[in-house]
């Protein structure tokens, strides 16, 4: 009887409001793992949040003017299989960029 071992999958959604950033980080993240022998799907791009606020410039004159600002929020989705116990060694101890935040599924 041959026993073999569960392959471990591993999930990573990131957010951060500039893309440049969450770009340069999931890259980050794809060579560790392919460094560490892991085979990855992604990044995937999710779907971008849009708040829009709208801000009156000015209470009085110009009260019907306003001044509209938007803030973005953009997502990943990046899916490690077969990882190993480096692979997970080796995610954790990554320090990403500021301002991006990094959720870990197993």
């Amino acid at each position: 009887m041959a026993t073999e071992t569960p392959s471990l999958r591993i999930r990573i959604r990131l957010k951060a409001y500039d893309h440049k950033v969450i770009d340069q980080s999931a890259k980050q993240i794809i060579d560790t793992a392919i460094r560490t022998g892991a085979s990855i799907a992604g990044p995937v791009p999710l779907p971008t949040r849009r708040s829009t606020f709208t801000v009156v410039k000015s209470p009085h004159v110009y009260k019907t003017g306003g001044e509209a600002f938007e803030m973005r929020v953009h997502k990943r989705l990046i899916d490690i299989t077969n990882a190993t116990p480096k692979t997970i060694d080796s995610l954790q101890n990554l320090s990403l960029p500021a301002g991006v935040d990094a959720e870990i599924r197993m």
